[in-house]
């Protein structure tokens, strides 16, 4: 859990690099140099455009779609992701026994638990690194967004239902909305964990409360168009879980006779 933090927050700051050196205060066209704008922040305005030229201008439908279209195209690592977090947490009692087994902190002793510890996880098929894989491919998504939101002025001057998309939602219901289901959807995560027997269950329960605060925060001060994606892609977000994840479960209490 640790190292998947520090690896988002490493590419968040590469990506910000690689995003703030692009001209962040110009609106961006088809004239607009550089990586980030000719392959992510102008194909993004143009498709968002796009969508929204088929219904009518409605920027705010628009969005709603094409968060949806970019949710379908990431399906497949999510459902790995779901796959390879289910997998972690059955062997988390396996996995306890092995780090009680070699506790001690010599070089030799650490290195015996590491071959273990992937012999174990090679043998169940679960891959550490899978859970990071959605949110590597989703952070320059997110950062693209916000700037195709914000250098495209049909979109950032648009209104959609009570809030306009470039202004931050006036009476915080997307951020509240967006939290919650962000909570939701990581409540879902956790479903059928064994508490008693997983060493991953402080981490996890810190991200329970920590990550739907930190949207919601967020939510607060950037643009609607942004905390709308959010709300849209967290609520797909848990459809998808719950109708994933639920045959996995099953799956395993007939394995078990519906013992935990």
């Amino acid at each position: 859990m640790r190292k998947k933090v520090l690896l988002l927050m490493a590419l968040t700051v590469l990506l910000g690099l690689l995003s703030g050196c692009t001209q962040v205060n110009q609106d961006i066209t088809a004239e607009s140099e550089g990586f980030w704008n000719v392959w992510f922040v102008y194909p993004l305005s143009q498709l968002i455009t796009y969508v929204a030229n088929m219904f009518n201008e409605n920027y705010g439908l628009s969005i709603v779609i094409v968060t949806i279209l970019i949710r379908l195209v990431l399906l497949p690592l999510n459902i790995k992701q779901l796959r390879s977090s289910k997998a972690m947490q059955d062997i988390q009692p396996e996995l306890q026994k092995i780090r009680e087994k070699y506790s001690s902190k010599d070089a030799n002793t650490q290195q015996k638990l590491q071959q273990e510890t992937m012999e174990l996880f090679q043998k169940n098929g679960v891959n550490p690194l899978a859970g990071c894989l959605p949110l590597i491919v989703q952070m320059p998504i997110l950062i693209a967004f916000y700037q195709a939101i914000m250098r495209t002025a049909e979109i950032k001057e648009h209104s959609f239902l009570w809030f306009q998309l470039g202004e931050p939602d006036p009476f915080f219901i997307l951020p509240i909305v967006a939290a919650g289901a962000t909570f939701l959807q990581q409540k879902l995560m956790m479903a059928g964990t064994n508490t008693s027997q997983n060493a991953m269950m402080p981490q996890m329960t810190m991200m329970l409360y920590m990550m739907p605060i930190m949207i919601g925060v967020v939510a607060i001060f950037f643009p609607s168009a942004l905390a709308l994606y959010w709300v849209v892609g967290n609520i797909f977000m848990v459809a998808q879980t719950i109708f994933i994840r639920k045959p996995m479960m099953k799956d395993k209490d007939a394995q078990t006779g519906g013992t935990k």
